[in-house]
């Protein structure tokens, strides 16, 4: 006759005996096998990661907060009761313990952390449905307790952020701290150095003269105050250099301007003119003066073979033959049709519809650039070279897509 195994209910171990919760299954096996202790059947009844699972989640073999917290019933009762041992006693007992665990932190150099422990004692102290236990003590010394760890914990919090280079925390804190004590020396120093390193100089001033005030002849303050100073005279003196860079540059402009205008060569711009960088159209050796050369941007146009060659730089003085000299033989002319002898070179009207005057390869730029009308458009002077005996072929096919 088969045996039940199954042990009746007295017989079931007390939850609390075993290590891990021993699973319905294993209590009621119909195996004929004889019955686990309790303490291994509690282990076999689980797999490696199931007890790893609720290892994580016993506050003294915990890896991760967030697994402890997110178990499958969505409630760890041994963590909450930890928690709630935390807040027991008068706030001002509960706020300085996270206060003084937090300047644990800071002695450790340990700056998020200490940030983390003085943020939870300002909370303690900021919480309104806190149930203090006060009822006994001198309610005025308590609330004194409080405002001194209060104005501990901005202070220090400040320190924090300020090594972790969160220069406005920094300020913020501070003014905190200054709102509950406007002599407090410390925060002074913290935002002037904040301050410092957002570059509001004025703001980072003030505040390392407050602190000199109340701490007369400090060496950090009077330390602060010399890096504050010349990082001042260092900002003023990028200043006035951007401020003479940008007067000079309007004189310059006005300079060129004038030359141009004397001389009667025209300038005109497109709706979008090209990026030329730094070439551009410039008085040469000295930009401020109205007598020195007039140095311009070239492009010469090769509209037979769609090609093109860029000049950064020709004097008004110099006539077009000088560059055509160096620049033939072309490399894709294979024919070797162009030379400085057998090429005309056209420019462009200022006409409306266009227009195209024939250039001399010998004349300086000035004496057709100086007559009213050729137009020098975007900054740069436009030249068509063509070969003698087909320039009047390319001259008409312009004339005719113009409607002339």
């Amino acid at each position: 006759m088969k045996q039940n195994s199954t042990p009746s209910p007295a017989q079931l171990p007390d939850p609390g005996s075993v290590p891990f919760p021993i699973k319905s299954k294993s209590q009621h096996n119909d195996a004929p096998t004889p019955a686990l202790p309790p303490v291994m059947e509690s282990v076999r009844s689980h797999t490696a990661d199931d007890m790893v699972r609720m290892l994580n989640r016993t506050p003294l073999f915990m890896t991760s907060l967030e697994d402890a917290e997110n178990g499958d019933d969505g409630e760890n009762l041994e963590l909450e009761a930890i928690r709630a041992l935390q807040y027991e006693g008068p706030r001002s007992e509960v706020a300085l313990g996270f206060k003084e665990n937090g300047n644990e932190m800071v002695k450790a150099k340990r700056w998020k952390d200490g940030k983390e422990f003085y943020t939870q004692a300002l909370g303690v102290l900021h919480k309104e449905s806190n149930q203090d236990s006060t009822s006994g003590l001198d309610q005025v010394a308590e609330i004194q307790k409080q405002k001194k760890i209060e104005e501990a914990c901005y202070v220090n919090r400040a320190l924090c952020n300020l090594e972790l280079q969160n220069y406005r925390s920094t300020t913020l804190d501070c003014a905190s701290t200054l709102r509950l004590n406007p002599s407090n020396s410390k925060a002074y120093y913290r935002s002037a150095l904040a301050l410092l390193a957002l570059s509001k100089l004025p703001e980072a001033l003030d505040a390392c003269n407050i602190g000199l005030s109340l701490t007369p002849n400090s060496p950090p303050f009077s330390a602060l105050l010399s890096r504050i100073n010349t990082q001042s005279a260092a900002l003023a003196a990028r200043e006035q250099e951007r401020a003479q860079t940008k007067a000079r540059a309007l004189r310059e402009k006005q300079t060129l301007h004038a030359a141009l205008l004397s001389r009667g060569i025209t300038i005109r711009a497109s709706a979008s003119p090209p990026s030329l960088e730094d070439a551009v159209i410039h008085l040469s050796p000295d930009a401020l003066s109205p007598a020195s050369t007039l140095v311009f941007p070239l492009l010469l146009l090769y509209p037979l073979h769609a090609q093109s060659d860029f000049i950064k730089a020709v004097p008004e003085t110099d006539a077009l033959v000088q560059h055509l000299e160096y620049i033939f033989p072309l490399p894709w002319d294979a024919a070797r049709e162009y030379s400085a002898d057998t090429v005309e070179l056209y420019a462009e009207t200022g006409k409306a519809g266009g227009g195209l005057i024939k250039v001399g390869r010998k004349v300086p730029l000035l004496a057709w650039l100086g007559d009213g009308k050729v137009v020098v458009m975007d900054g740069v002077v436009k030249v068509n070279v063509l070969v003698k005996g087909r320039a009047g072929g390319w001259i008409e096919e312009v004339k005719a897509r113009r409607g002339k």
